[in-house]
């Protein structure tokens, strides 16, 4: 997330986030400003329907408007126990419907305005491959196949709305990071197996929804993008 909030500042975007860690997102805030943006940013529980409609609504009017409109947020939980299940569900799926509805009367103005909207949510590639009994995987073809609703519904407006989906990301702190600490045989087997011999950065992910997002990609609309190296083997036709 952070990744992408950079880089579309780079791109001169003006720039909203919300996450749970008070000082993290004041220090991104900051960041933000100093690349002569304007930038805004709360707290919110994304698992909150009607803290995180207020939220959209309040950082639309912040910004003068909304024309792009991020979901990000994303549980991690890998396991297939109910409680796994839930938290996937609220946080992945009714997070980016609750995003969306609140956001798409503003998209819809933009888009009136200037011919082009646009919604990106983040896959991942586990969700093309059969594993064993997981949440993670499953609900995140299920955020696919409502983002594809999404992109039906509203190409009239010209709302675009499309996915990413990206393969194993690694940076300081993430899941493979300490994965690579704890399980270092594990790391080294599943590095292995990408055929370009590396993970993403989050500058790869931010990269592929900033130009989902842009004018650039103005008629691409439902579809999901995969940027994982080549590490599944689903083919598109």
């Amino acid at each position: 997330g952070r990744a992408i909030a950079d880089t579309l500042a780079d791109e001169g975007c003006n720039v909203a986030i919300c996450a749970r860690d008070t000082n993290q997102i004041s220090e991104a805030v900051n960041a933000l400003k100093s690349k002569s943006v304007s930038a805004f940013g709360g707290t919110v529980d994304i698992t909150d329907g009607d803290a995180l409609r207020e939220w959209i609504e309040k950082a639309g009017n912040e910004l003068g408007g909304l024309d792009v409109l991020i979901s990000s947020a994303g549980a991690m939980a890998i396991g297939a126990d109910i409680s796994s299940w839930e938290k996937n569900l609220n946080l992945d799926i009714f997070g980016a419907v609750n995003s969306i509805e609140a956001a798409l009367p503003m998209l819809e103005a933009s888009a009136k305005e200037n011919g082009d909207a646009a919604i990106v949510a983040i896959g991942s590639a586990a969700a093309a491959s059969a594993t064993q009994p997981s949440s993670y995987g499953a609900i995140k073809g299920a955020l696919v196949h409502y983002i594809k609703g999404v992109s039906k519904q509203n190409a009239s407006k010209h709302i675009r709305a499309n996915v990413v989906s990206p393969g194993m990301v690694y940076f300081e702190g993430g899941v493979w990071d300490t994965i690579e600490q704890q399980t270092p045989q594990f790391f080294k087997d599943s590095l292995a197996r990408n055929p370009m011999g590396r993970m993403a950065t989050p500058l790869d992910i931010a990269r592929a929804v900033v130009f989902l997002a842009s004018p650039c990609s103005s008629f691409t609309t439902g579809t999901n993008m995969f940027v994982d190296g080549a590490i599944t083997d689903r083919v598109n036709f």
